[in-house]
C-alpha cells in the first residue's frame, strides 16, 4: 500500500479549512493554535493508513468549490461561502463525486480539530493552552505545583529468578490481587503475583487527554490492552459473532500494575446491608438471577474498616441514609466542597434530599509519606500525577513486596490453571511477553488466587478444564461466566446561566444516597453525585453530539467558551439485576496471540436496569433544575447498544453462594470442589450495589485471604478447612 505524505500544513486548502473549523475571534484560529501541527502528527502515528484518503478528500473539497465558483479552490471562496460549503458537506449535499462520504470527512475534520484545540498541549496542538484558557479549564489550581512524580512499583522479578514452587500464586495485580497478596505475604506465605501488564510510574502515564481511560478519541489508551492479538467476540441475539480488537468491549480495563486503581476515580463506598439481601427484600424479577449474598454487612464491616484505614479513605458518613454501623470514622476528612457542589447543596435542602460527602481513596491530607490531593482537573481516567490517589499499587503492593516473601512478575499472561489427576489445582502456565511465542513457563503453588477481573477470570477458568470438569475449572454446574454485570450509569447534564465549574477537582463532593433503596415500584436504585471535572475535549464531544453546540465553526467555539464553565453533571451507578444469559464464554475458533481462546460476551442487561436508569436520571434532572439549570438533558440506558454490561465495575461471573448448583465459589471465595483456588476480584459479587464496588472488592479480598492464611497456618495439623 502506498502511504501518502501526511504533512498537510503546507497545503493551502488544509490551512483554510482548519481555520473555518476553528475561526479566529477573540481567541486564535485553529492554525494559530497549532491544530495543523497536531493533525500532521496524528496522521503520522494513529492515522497513518488514512492519510491518503484524507488527501483525496481535500482535493475533492477544492473540486466542490470549483463547482460552485468557476476555477476556484476552497481558499478562493469568501469566508461566508466556505462556511456554507462545509455546512452542505456536513449534511451530505455535494455536486461532485467524492471518494467517500463527504459528511464523514467533515466529521473527521471536526473531531481532529477539536482534539488539537481542546486536548492537552503535550500532543502538539493547543499551543500555550489556548483552548483550555479560552474555556476556563486549568490543569492545576493557581499557585499549585506538582509534587515529585510517583515511581513505578518495584522490584519486578525476572522469570529466570522465580521459585519452582510458591505457597500462593496471585493472578492479577489489581484491586483485589494486590490486597490478597499483601495479606498472604504478611501472614508468612511465599507469594508470586503474575501480571500481564507492566509497572508504570506516573511519568509513564502522563496527563494525555487523547489516550486516557476516559478518552473519546478511539485511540489506544495508555493502559489499554494491545491493539494486536487481543480480540474479543460479541455474540448478538441472532447468534452472530462480531470479532474486534480492543475497544469498549474491554470495558475500560486498565492494563497496569494496580489495575483499575491506577486510573480510577477512587470513590470508596461501602455496600449497605440492603445490598446483601436484594432477593429477600424485593423478590426475584422475571428473567433475572437476583439472589442474596451468603454474608451480610455486619460480617464485612471490620474488613471495610481495615481497608479504609490501611489504604486511606477521606470522607464523612454523615448524610448517607444507608450508611451502616461503623467501628470508627474515616481516617481522613473529606476533600473540600467544590463550586459545583455548593449550588447542589442549596438545591438539595429545598428538595429535602439528604446529602453528604463522597468518600474517596484520595489523601485529603498528607499520609504515609505521600502528599494530599492538589485538586487538579484531570482525575478519573488518569494516573494521579501528585501521588495522592490510593490504589492497590502504592499501598497494599509495597507492603507485600516489603516482606521479602512476595515476587512480582510482569508482562506475563496466565494461560491455564494446571491440575493433577484428582482435579486439585497445582500451578499455572504462563506465556511471557516476548518476540519468541514459545517463551512459556509453568510455576507450581499450594494455593491459587484468581484476580484478573470478572471477564478475564472467568475466561481463565473456562480455559482450564480438568478430567472431571471438561468445560472448565469449577464449571461442573455451568455457572462459570454467567451473571456478568457491571454498572449502567444514569444521570443528567445541566446548563446554567452562571459559572458552576472552576476546574478545581477531583469533582465529586456532594452526593445523595436517598435513592439506593425504597423507591416504590423499583428494585434497588443507586447513588447520584456531582461528577469529576470534565475535560474540555469530552465536553465538546458530549455537547456537540447532543446538539447543544455546533460541531465546528464560530458558533462551536462560542458555545464551548460559554458552556464549559456553566455545565454541571450529576450521575450515579444503577444497581443492575444479574441474569444468567449475560455471560462470558470462550470460542476455540478465535484465539489471542498466545493461542488461547478469547472471551465471548453475550446477553443483555435486564429491563429493570433501564427502568431504574430512567428513575435515577429523573432525580438527577430534578436536582439540577432546582439548582438553577435552564437546560437539562437526561442520560439513561435506553439508547445503549445491545450487549451485556460488563463495563465499568465488571462483576458477577464467579459468584459466591451457599449452593454449588447456583454459584461458583463458597462464602469464602473458594471454588467449589477446589478449596485451594480462591477468587479475589469482583467476579464473586452476587449483586454489585448501587455504588462503586472497589472498596467491597478490597474488603472481600482481605477477608477471604486472611481466612486462607489461617488455613495455611494449620494445614499440617488438621488438613484443609472446609467450613
Amino acid at each position: 500500500m502506498t502511504v501518502v505524505s501526511s504533512t498537510f500544513s503546507s497545503n493551502a486548502t488544509f490551512r483554510a479549512v482548519v481555520d473555518r473549523m476553528l475561526p479566529a475571534d477573540d481567541w486564535p484560529s485553529g492554525m494559530q493554535a497549532g491544530v495543523g501541527d497536531f493533525i500532521d502528527r496524528i496522521f503520522e502515528t494513529e492515522l497513518v493508513a488514512d492519510s491518503g484518503a484524507f488527501t483525496a478528500a481535500l482535493a475533492s473539497l477544492d473540486a466542490e468549490a470549483a463547482a460552485r465558483v468557476a476555477n476556484a479552490t476552497f481558499p478562493d471562496l469568501s469566508l461566508k461561502e466556505q462556511d456554507s460549503l462545509l455546512a452542505d458537506l456536513a449534511h451530505g449535499f455535494v455536486a461532485t463525486h467524492w471518494p467517500s462520504d463527504a459528511s464523514a470527512f467533515v466529521d473527521l475534520l471536526a473531531r481532529l480539530c477539536a482534539q488539537g484545540f481542546y486536548g492537552d498541549p503535550g500532543n502538539g496542538g493547543n499551543r500555550d493552552s489556548i483552548g483550555w484558557r479560552m474555556v476556563g479549564y486549568r490543569e492545576l489550581p493557581d499557585g499549585v505545583m506538582w509534587p515529585e512524580p510517583e515511581p513505578a512499583p518495584a522490584p519486578v522479578i525476572e522469570a529466570s529468578s522465580l521459585r519452582h514452587h510458591y505457597d500462593a500464586i496471585v493472578i492479577g495485580a489489581g484491586a483485589g490481587g494486590c490486597v490478597a497478596a499483601s495479606e498472604l505475604a504478611e501472614a508468612g506465605l511465599t507469594v508470586l503475583i503474575v501480571e500481564r501488564a507492566r509497572a508504570h510510574s506516573s511519568l509513564d502515564l502522563r496527563l494525555d487527554h487523547l489516550r486516557s481511560e476516559r478518552s473519546v478519541t478511539g485511540y489506544a489508551t495508555q493502559t489499554g490492552p494491545s491493539r494486536n492479538g487481543e480480540p474479543r467476540v460479541l455474540l448478538d441475539a441472532l447468534g452472530r459473532h462480531e470479532v474486534d480488537a480492543p475497544d469498549l468491549r474491554w470495558s475500560a480495563n486498565a492494563m497496569s500494575v494496580g489495575g483499575g486503581t491506577r486510573v480510577y476515580g477512587a470513590q470508596a463506598w461501602r455496600f449497605c446491608d440492603e445490598d446483601f439481601h436484594m432477593a429477600s427484600r424485593y423478590g426475584v424479577p422475571e428473567g433475572s438471577s437476583l439472589a442474596d449474598w451468603p454474608l451480610d454487612y455486619a460480617e464485612l464491616e471490620p474488613w471495610y474498616d481495615r481497608v479504609e484505614w490501611e489504604l486511606g479513605v477521606s470522607g464523612n458518613p454523615a448524610g448517607n441514609r444507608f450508611a451502616g454501623h461503623r467501628a470508627r470514622d474515616y481516617p481522613m476528612p473529606p476533600l473540600p466542597q467544590t463550586l459545583s457542589g455548593h449550588a447542589l447543596a442549596h438545591a438539595a435542602r429545598r428538595l429535602e434530599f439528604t446529602v453528604g460527602a463522597v468518600p474517596l481513596l484520595i489523601n485529603s491530607k498528607p499520609r504515609f509519606g505521600r502528599p494530599a490531593c492538589v485538586q487538579c482537573g484531570s482525575c478519573v481516567g488518569f494516573a494521579c500525577q501528585a501521588g495522592a490517589k490510593n490504589g492497590s499499587f502504592n499501598t497494599a503492593l509495597p507492603r507485600a513486596l516489603a516482606t521479602g516473601r512476595c515476587d512480582l512478575l510482569t508482562g506475563a499472561h496466565t494461560t491455564r490453571i494446571q491440575s493433577d489427576s484428582t482435579g486439585v489445582a497445582t500451578g499455572v502456565d504462563i506465556a511471557l511477553e516476548s518476540d519468541v511465542p514459545e517463551h512459556r513457563i509453568t510455576v507450581e503453588a499450594t494455593y491459587l488466587v484468581v484476580a484478573a477481573g470478572a471477564i478475564e477470570s472467568a475466561r481463565l477458568m473456562l480455559n482450564s478444564p480438568t478430567s472431571r470438569e471438561p468445560n472448565g475449572l469449577g464449571n461442573a454446574q455451568d455457572q462459570v461466566g454467567r451473571n456478568l454485570q457491571a454498572h449502567v450509569y444514569a444521570g443528567a447534564i445541566g446548563l446554567f446561566d452562571e459559572v458552576v465549574q472552576d476546574s478545581v477537582g477531583p469533582g465529586p463532593s456532594i452526593s445523595t444516597n436517598d435513592f439506593r433503596h425504597g423507591n416504590e415500584g423499583f428494585v434497588g436504585g443507586g447513588m447520584i453525585a456531582n461528577d469529576f471535572v470534565p475535560i474540555p475535549l469530552n465536553v465538546w464531544d458530549t455537547l456537540s453530539k447532543l446538539g447543544v453546540i455546533e460541531r465546528f465553526g464560530a458558533a462551536s467555539k462560542a458555545g464551548m467558551r460559554r458552556l464549559w464553565s456553566r455545565m454541571q453533571m450529576v450521575f450515579g451507578p444503577v444497581q443492575e439485576m444479574p441474569n444468567c444469559e449475560a455471560r462470558v464464554q470462550t470460542d476455540d475458533r478465535v484465539v489471542d496471540r498466545f493461542g488461547v481462546p478469547v472471551a465471548v460476551l453475550s446477553g443483555d442487561i435486564h429491563n429493570e436496569d433501564r427502568r431504574t436508569a430512567r428513575f435515577l436520571a429523573d432525580r438527577a434532572a430534578d436536582w439540577l433544575t432546582e439548582a438553577g439549570a435552564h437546560t437539562v438533558v437526561r442520560v439513561t440506558a435506553d439508547d445503549r447498544p445491545e450487549g451485556p454490561s460488563g463495563g465499568q465495575h465488571q462483576a458477577g461471573t464467579l459468584r459466591m453462594g451457599d449452593d454449588p448448583a447456583s454459584s461458583v465459589t463458597d462464602r469464602w471465595g473458594r471454588v467449589w470442589d477446589h478449596p485451594n483456588v480462591l477468587v479475589a476480584d469482583g467476579s464473586v459479587h452476587v449483586t454489585n450495589g448501587g455504588v462503586n464496588p472497589v472498596l467491597t472488592i478490597m474488603a472481600l479480598a482481605m477477608r477471604n485471604s486472611a481466612h486462607l492464611a489461617e488455613e495455611w497456618k494449620v494445614r499440617d495439623d488438621v488438613g484443609p478447612l472446609v467450613s
